[in-house]
């Protein structure tokens, strides 16, 4: 009997934008997924009246189309379109959005700013590390979609029992910078690799990176003013994009291979028996106050991811310029995602969270008891497939939640000690562990009487 294959209706365009076939997308996930023939573009903005997606060609200055999304191509607050037939491989993205400026009611709409999508997987614009960009592009920071099409090769948690943990805190370019490293790309990724060996030396059984996120190193804008070299951001505490790796930390970035290159650290730090734990900065991003560029989240929908005062200036708990609005639903919803994100994408074994106690903050800025946002991480399973959240060590294995023991103080510093334990351990309200401070911040080194100096760092 002759059977009849039926296409899927849902897979075809159903408007035209000029040389472009469209079709209502997708809501969620947020971000540029790829679709049967397209990419599906979702994006939030409450009070946002219009949406415009916006397409470069890979490194190209102007973009070569600007598609509206058509009033049906919105529910709710979310922005949605399918656009078939790209070029995927050699594309980048923003949004232009339309919308109140009107700073003292805490919104600032623009839009000839072409904003970075929250979501973005890989971002380009500072692809080598130190290289100066082209400071007259009308979009510095882009976004580009990444491919899940790594192969795992069957890696899984390695579950060490949390007493056994050998922690090396780890600057990624730091660590392999120096010649003495003897490395052939030193600063990046693919370096660390070389290098596990000596990790196994001394005993280390997990690495905490710091931050790995794309941000700006350029973004001080300052110069030395003895050299006359630019000064950079080096620690990587003003992130850029939550989903996206450092490009400028690959030694494939130039290629835009970066989420590979990291994804092979991660496989190969694992099979050697090494876990590896992200430092990650949830608290602000590197837009600053009102003075500071706007990149994302401030065009996009500043009063929904920020705290504002009553006249729309920005609340600053983390002493950097701004601090998020974790406690919004949308907000809450972006951090959870990003945490699945990178341990099922990444296959990361924990996070230790840069002033964690921001989390608790509602709208207002009051520290909450309900901490809508934290209090939702214990229950969260993070690795693909698991129905529960385990011992470590065993099948479903849950992931690690630390956080700094200090707490974001304001503008005039980060704030006072909140629990200072022995060591790396857990709490007993939560599934939660917390840094200590005296032990990881104290000296080895000695004085000439062979005493621990009087201070510690």
């Amino acid at each position: 009997m002759h059977q009849t294959t039926l296409q899927r209706i849902d897979i075809l365009p159903t408007h035209i934008h000029g040389n472009f076939k469209l079709r209502c997308g997708r809501p969620l996930p947020f971000g540029a997924t790829l679709v049967p023939g397209g990419v599906n573009f979702s994006i939030y903005s409450h009070h946002a009246t219009a949406c415009t997606l916006v397409l470069f060609e890979k490194g190209h200055p102007a973009p070569f189309a600007e598609i509206p999304f058509a009033e049906d191509f919105r529910i709710g607050n979310v922005f949605m379109m399918i656009v078939f037939d790209l070029d995927v491989e050699n594309l980048e993205y923003g949004y232009r959005m339309d919308g109140p400026n009107q700073p003292v009611e805490g919104h600032r709409f623009d839009r000839n700013h072409i904003l970075l999508d929250p979501y973005a997987r890989a971002i380009g614009g500072r692809e080598v590390w130190g290289t100066p960009p082209d400071w007259n592009s009308i979009y510095q920071h882009r976004a580009r979609i990444a491919f899940d099409d790594f192969d795992w090769e069957g890696d899984r948690p390695l579950g060490i029992p949390i007493e056994d943990l050998v922690i090396y805190e780890m600057h990624v370019r730091g660590f392999t910078r120096h010649p003495s490293a003897n490395v052939r790309h030193p600063g990046t990724f693919a370096s660390i690799r070389e290098k596990i060996p000596y990790l196994k030396e001394l005993g280390i059984n997990a690495v905490e990176l710091m931050p790995i996120f794309e941000f700006d190193e350029f973004e001080h804008g300052l110069t030395n003013p003895h050299t006359g070299q630019p000064r950079m951001n080096y620690w990587g505490y003003n992130t850029v994009g939550f989903f996206a790796p450092k490009a400028g930390y690959a030694a494939s970035g130039e290629l835009g291979m970066q989420v590979d290159e990291l994804k092979a650290l991660v496989k190969e730090l694992h099979r050697n028996g090494i876990e590896v734990i992200l430092d990650v900065v949830f608290n602000h991003t590197a837009e600053g106050d009102e003075r500071g560029p706007t990149i994302s989240f401030r065009g996009i929908d500043n009063q929904t991811y920020y705290l504002l005062t009553g006249d729309g200036k920005y609340l600053n708990y983390s002493g950097t310029g701004n601090t998020l609005n974790c406690n919004h639903p949308i907000v809450r919803s972006m951090v959870l995602d990003c945490l699945r994100y990178w341990v099922a994408e990444y296959h990361i074994d924990g996070f230790r969270f840069d002033l964690a106690s921001i989390l608790g903050r509602d709208s207002q800025g009051t520290r909450t008891p309900t901490r809508p946002c934290s209090n939702r991480w214990p229950s969260t399973r993070c690795w693909p497939g698991a129905s529960s959240l385990p011992k470590r060590g065993t099948p479903g294995v849950s992931t690690r939640l630390v956080r700094s023991p200090t707490t974001g103080g304001g503008p005039s510093g980060t704030g006072s000690i909140a629990m200072n334990c022995a060591a790396f351990c857990a709490e007993t309200r939560a599934r939660w562990a917390t840094w200590s401070s005296g032990f990881r911040g104290r000296p080895t080194s000695t004085t000439d009487a062979g005493q621990p100096p009087p201070s510690t760092l």
